[in-house]
């Protein structure tokens, strides 16, 4: 199965996201310090974002670059396949990009990231365009679902790596 989209990786580059999509790039600071950073980022390497708003994920396992997963939220089957995983001195995360049957067409990021101050923040960065009838149909409530959602992915971090 395809990814539902072409630029992929975007989400986790420097620079814009590409145009023809929605896009979105909110964070929330954490603290500070390595253990922070390090707890944050297993949080998110274990989809502690998206269980933490009560998605159900299948399968159970971490993050896996290159692994198809299927988020549950309600009655939505919500397909998608990790498109990269980052681990190093200053990020913690990963991008999951669209696969058919996902309401949305496009990619998200969810990074920890520690700034050269110490500081630790969580970002979610995302560009996404409507990708089946009901999210068209949707049109402003979809994207008002999109932000509704990003914030809850911030608090869940938020609430389970801070310090």
């Amino acid at each position: 199965m395809s990814l539902t989209y072409e630029e992929v990786g975007a989400t986790l580059a420097d620079g814009e996201l590409p145009p023809g999509y929605a896009h979105m790039d909110r964070r929330v600071r954490l603290g500070s310090g390595q253990e922070c950073f390090e707890r944050a980022g297993a949080a998110v390497l274990a989809w502690g974002a998206q269980r933490g708003v009560g998605m159900r994920v299948t399968p159970g396992d971490d993050v896996r670059e290159g692994a198809d997963a299927v988020l549950w939220l309600l009655f939505l089957r919500i397909p998608c396949r990790v498109v990269r995983v980052v681990r190093d001195e200053t990020r913690i995360g990963f991008a999951y990009g669209t696969l058919p049957g996902h309401p949305e067409c496009g990619e998200e990021a969810f990074v920890v990231e520690r700034e050269p101050d110490g500081s630790v923040w969580f970002r979610v960065r995302a560009f996404s365009r409507p990708g089946n009838w009901y999210a068209r149909l949707g049109g402003p409530v979809t994207r008002g679902v999109q932000r509704w959602m990003t914030g809850r992915y911030l608090r869940a971090i938020a609430a389970r790596g801070g310090a």
